[in-house]
């Protein structure tokens, strides 16, 4: 049985009135019960294991509770097949709204909106509902309020370190606008899985992971089946709108860059502290509003000023903002729960559903070569899912150095 010690060892333990206060809910720590032969409680933002151990070196004496040195976790939640569907379904049937709607309000015979005031409101709808989850996350006003004054505005430092992928974010948001500007929203779906490529030449490079062979020759069949369907671009005969695919094609480049970079610098930050999800995407958020409103004044501050701040808005264009910012956590919620193969499902799926409602609204003529095309780079996006070693964490950079992985390919 587990017993708390009011004479505490310096090795650690934990007070009767300390243990009773986290199983009465009285401190920020919560209980959460016993599991896998140990007592588990967790602060705001951490997990603590407690076993058993004597108050002696003998073994001998009261049985106190001290933090296990063990790694492991508590056991995980039983997820059903049919809840990991319902995940399945929602992540296609944003990815592929969300391109058709933008690529729609970009293209109608109205006076286009900012885009720029687009991605800035995207990103505060996303700090307001990350501050919601994490309120819920905490269990209290008060415990929401200490998590925010010590790790949002009591950590400058942290905000700083997020200022970067919130740059290189902005840059990606706002390169998706010139993209479905120019493209249409297959080529763009199809086109924008080279973000696949580039993310596993980050992770290489900055997680000092290793990646498969399997997994690099789906990358090399994904660059294949990318360049089949731009050699020989699918029109759209009901956009009447001038476009400039060259300049769409560079803006999906760039944001395919941005998009890799960001995505594993934000996981190597997460993976590098035991601070909360909800907290770091706070952090992201508040220095991603600073940089969208500094690149709104940058690249439509005048014409702002004169038309206003929401020139352009309609249903359409509100639609679009709630997919990008719904979209955005709804994906932190649920990955999780998901695995790479039904992420590449979804994947696959979305760039379906949008050829499909391409040819539906904008009269998307479908060639040969990008019928092949799209084909694989569905391929494979399956084939680099597939199960392959842990990479839950960041592997040591003593094993090996990125450019031995690189010469070994």
């Amino acid at each position: 049985m587990f017993t708390a010690n009011k004479a505490v060892p310096k090795s650690g333990g934990v007070e009767q009135d300390a243990l009773q206060d986290i199983q009465a809910g009285r401190s920020s720590t919560r209980w959460l019960g016993a599991g896998g032969g140990a007592l588990w409680a967790a602060a705001p933002h951490s997990m603590v294991r407690w076993e058993e151990r004597r108050g002696t070196a003998g073994g001998s004496g009261p049985a106190v509770l001290a933090p296990s040195a063990s790694t492991m976790s508590p056991p995980k939640e039983n997820v059903s097949l049919l809840f990991k569907l319902y995940c399945l379904t929602v992540m296609t049937l944003v990815a592929a709204t969300y391109t058709v709607a933008l690529r729609y309000t970009r293209t109608v015979e109205t006076e286009l909106y900012f885009s720029t005031t687009a991605v800035c409101i995207a990103e505060v709808i996303k700090l307001f509902l990350s501050v919601g989850i994490l309120a819920k996350e905490t269990g209290s006003l008060t415990r929401l309020m200490t998590s925010l004054k010590e790790n949002v505005f009591g950590s400058p430092k942290e905000l700083l370190k997020l200022s970067v992928p919130s740059l290189v974010y902005a840059l990606q948001n706002n390169m998706a606008f010139v993209a479905l500007s120019n493209l249409d929203a297959a080529v763009y779906q199809v086109t924008y899985q080279l973000k696949i490529p580039c993310t596993a030449l980050c992770t290489v490079l900055m997680l000092n992971r290793t990646l498969s062979k399997l997994q690099w020759f789906s990358v090399f069949m994904l660059c294949g089946g990318v360049t089949l369907v731009q050699w020989e671009p699918a029109q759209a005969t009901k956009v009447q709108v001038e476009q400039n695919p060259w300049l769409g094609f560079g803006a999906i480049a760039v944001a395919v860059l941005c998009s890799g970079f960001a995505g594993v610098y934000f996981e190597k930050v997460l993976k590098s502290s035991d601070t909360s999800l909800w907290v770091r995407n706070i952090q992201l958020y508040l220095s991603g509003i600073v940089v969208n409103l500094f690149v709104v004044y940058m690249s439509d501050g005048a014409q702002v000023l004169e038309k206003g701040f929401f020139h352009g808005y309609t249903y359409y264009v509100w639609f679009v903002v709630f997919l990008a910012s719904v979209g955005g956590i709804y994906t932190s919620v649920v990955v999780k729960y998901t695995d790479n193969i039904m992420k590449g499902f979804s994947a696959a799926a979305a760039i379906v559903l949008s050829t499909v409602a391409s040819v539906i609204l904008f009269g998307l003529q479908i060639t040969v070569t990008f019928s092949l095309g799209a084909l694989l780079v569905c391929i494979s996006i399956y084939l680099y899912g597939l199960p392959r070693q842990d990479t839950t964490k960041i592997q040591p950079s003593e094993t090996k150095s990125s450019k031995e992985r690189l010469a070994t390919v």
